[in-house]
Parts: structure tokens; C-alpha cells; sequence
């Protein structure tokens, strides 16, 4: 039997006992050895209670064998843990998956390159403040002269900034999603998701086989393979049982490094990254520059990324001098005041609604800012 189709098929069977499936596997010495075993032979290695000894089939290996023809078809491949081209990094863990379903344009071979692996991990609820550090550590891990991967999940808030982040300023990214490959959660992200898998080095991978939709404990354990993938995790919001967290905490079982942005006590979003500094799991985040450091990656000329007005006002030197005035003043209180009001930043520049209105509508489409839901304004950080 094809070993490929056997892991496929064993990567089915063993979802969510992964470690019993890569304890046999060890054990047998290949996945196509397995299927050979007979009933009695697979009862004495698994138990005799075991509920997965009889899906240990010819039958399943044909079901698998057609499964990957149609992969194949839809352009998404399949990895299992004894091939090569299977990502060392995630061998090492005890509950890595059997294998996974990868959706890239980049060659399977070419995806687990000698780099480092950064995973960005935090809550879907981010506040301005953590939009702000995630967009400058992304920017920040740009300017290594090696660039690493950024690893995230794909759901709504950190995630989805952290990718978005990565492919903007060249970094390759990899989404670890917790559906199967032929769907993606949320539906919002599939155009993104997409232009993740059609990006060079980029791809989006699950150990979800085709067909499984997006349950709750997907989801958490998805965060294992975020974790294991990665050199180092980097939390930047999370509440106190948060995904992030997990994350988090698995990646430091792995032995792997993790760091945490600190934030105010009594900020939610912000305690579950206090809770794993002060507990020694995490470095705590104080500067981009001695994250880089700290991560061992090296930067040649590079500094802190940061937005500043006078910068800005030099993209509007066209306009008229009171019009660029008020465009540094604005960008400078937005700056002091991250997640300020378009109300509150009038008052306190002393300008009409209708003026302060019109100047932040401008700023946010040249991308200089960014409103969320409830009209706070906040600074998008670009390399400068």
C-alpha cells in the first residue's frame, strides 16, 4: 500500500488521538505496515477495547487513496509525518498531527525552508492599543535581514491583522485554520485566505480532513499545531482563558520561546498576557527593537517603527500651510491618544466637526489610520 494514502487514512482515524496514532506508527515503523497487521495483532498493540481497531482497513486506505485524487484536483496536497517533507519543527511534539492538508501555490518542499517561525497569536475582541503593537511587531520582524514566517490561525481581530500585516510589509505568512481545507472560517477571510494560498511561501494548513465544519473544540485544538509550528509565540492581547493563551502555554511545553505585550491591570484583554509574565512563561514585550534582539534575529540599520506627523505632513506639502497644520495636529493627538474620538479629537484641537471630519476621512483612506465600528481612530503603522 502507498504510505502516503495509509497516513491520510490514519490521520482520520487518529483526529483526535493523534499521539496514539504516531505511538503505533513508531512502533510498527511505517503507516502501510499497520494495515498489514492482522485483527489480533492490532488488538494486542492498541487494547482490546480499543474503538478504532476496526477502521483499520483495506477499505479506509481506498477511501483515502480517492480522497487524495480529489485533493490533487482542487490543487491542495497532503503531508504525512513520516514524509520529508513534513515540518520538523512540529515532528518533535507528542500530539502533533498525523499528517495535514496544505493549500499553496508554493511547492510542499519549499513551505518548511531553514527560517525562523514567529507565531502572532491574541484575542479576536484586539483594542486599538493592541492593534497598534501588532501591526509594529509585524513591521518590526520585517526588518530582519532573514526573514521569518509569520504563523497565525485566521479568525477575526489579532489573527487576521497579523497576516494581513505580514503579506504587506513581504513577510511570508501561514494560516492554520480549524476547518477542513476546502472550506474557510470565518467566510469573511476566504478572499484573504486565498491570497494567502496564492502567495509565495504562503499557505494555508489543517489537519481537518475535507468536509469538517468549524466546531468550538476545532478550534482549541488547532492552537497545538499554531504552537508547534513556531520557534516563538508572540501574545498580544488575551483574556485570562483565552485562545491566545493556550497557545501560549503549549508552545512553552514544546519548550519553545514566548512573550507577552503587558497591558493595564484592569484591561481584560490585556490580564492573560500579564498572568503568563508574572508566572515567568513569558518576556514580557517593552520595545520592538529588544523583541528582534531577543528572538536572536538579526537587523542591519534597522530602528523603531513608528508613524510620525511631520512624516505625514511632508505626503500633504501641496496642500495649503494651515491645511497641513491641521493634518500634523490631528495625526499627533491620534498618536497621544490612541482610540480617540473624531468628537473629542475637534474638541481638543479646537477645529469644526466638519474640518476634523473631513481631514480624518482623508488620512484613513491614504492609510494613515484606521476607525473601527465606533469611529475611534487609531494609527496604522508603516515602515517609513
Amino acid at each position: 500500500m502507498e504510505e502516503k494514502a495509509c497516513l491520510c487514512a490514519l490521520n482520520r482515524i487518529f483526529g483526535f488521538t493523534p499521539k496514539t496514532g504516531l505511538a503505533l506508527i513508531s512502533h510498527i515503523g511505517s503507516a502501510s505496515g499497520i494495515f498489514s497487521l492482522s485483527h489480533d495483532e492490532l488488538s494486542s498493540a492498541l487494547g482490546k477495547r480499543s474503538s478504532v481497531t476496526a477502521q483499520i482497513t483495506a477499505s479506509s486506505v481506498d477511501k483515502a487513496t480517492a480522497e487524495l485524487e480529489r485533493l490533487k484536483e482542487m490543487g491542495i496536497g497532503f503531508v504525512g509525518w513520516t514524509e520529508d517533507e513534513y515540518p520538523d519543527l512540529l515532528r518533535e511534539c507528542e500530539d502533533a498531527p498525523v499528517g495535514l492538508y496544505v493549500r499553496s501555490d508554493t511547492p510542499m518542499q519549499d513551505l518548511w525552508l531553514p527560517q525562523r517561525r514567529i507565531a502572532v497569536v491574541g484575542t479576536r475582541d484586539i483594542s486599538p492599543y493592541g492593534r497598534e503593537w501588532c501591526q509594529r511587531t509585524v513591521s518590526a520582524l520585517s526588518c530582519a535581514d532573514d526573514k521569518p514566517v509569520v504563523i497565525s490561525g485566521l479568525a477575526l481581530g489579532t489573527d487576521f491583522l497579523a497576516h494581513r500585516t505580514a503579506l504587506e510589509y513581504g513577510l511570508p505568512t501561514i494560516a492554520v485554520m480549524a476547518t477542513g481545507p476546502d472550506d474557510v472560517y470565518p467566510a469573511r477571510h476566504r478572499d484573504f485566505a486565498e491570497k494567502i494560498a496564492r502567495t509565495p511561501r504562503c499557505a494555508l494548513i489543517t489537519d481537518y480532513p475535507p468536509g469538517t465544519v468549524p466546531m468550538p473544540v476545532n478550534f482549541l485544538r488547532r492552537n497545538r499545531i499554531i504552537a508547534g509550528l513556531s520557534d516563538s509565540t508572540i501574545l498580544i492581547e488575551s483574556k485570562i482563558k483565552g485562545g491566545g493563551m493556550m497557545t501560549s502555554r503549549l508552545a512553552f511545553s514544546y519548550n519553545r520561546e514566548v512573550y507577552a505585550l503587558p497591558g493595564r491591570a484592569d484591561d481584560i484583554r490585556s490580564q492573560g498576557c500579564n498572568q503568563l509574565i508574572k508566572s515567568k512563561i513569558a518576556e514580557p514585550i517593552t520595545s520592538t527593537d529588544e523583541l528582534i534582539d531577543s528572538l536572536g534575529l538579526k537587523c542591519t540599520g534597522r530602528r523603531e517603527i513608528s508613524l510620525n506627523p511631520d512624516t505625514v505632513g511632508q505626503h500633504y506639502k501641496t496642500l495649503s500651510e494651515d491645511r497641513v497644520r491641521n493634518i500634523c495636529r490631528i495625526m499627533a493627538l491620534i498618536r497621544k491618544r490612541r482610540g480617540i474620538s473624531i468628537e473629542d479629537v475637534a474638541v481638543e484641537t479646537g477645529l469644526s466637526y466638519g474640518v476634523t471630519s473631513d481631514i480624518i476621512g482623508m488620512l484613513e483612506m491614504d492609510g494613515f489610520i484606521s476607525l473601527d465600528l465606533l469611529q475611534r481612530c487609531m494609527v496604522n503603522i508603516k515602515k517609513i
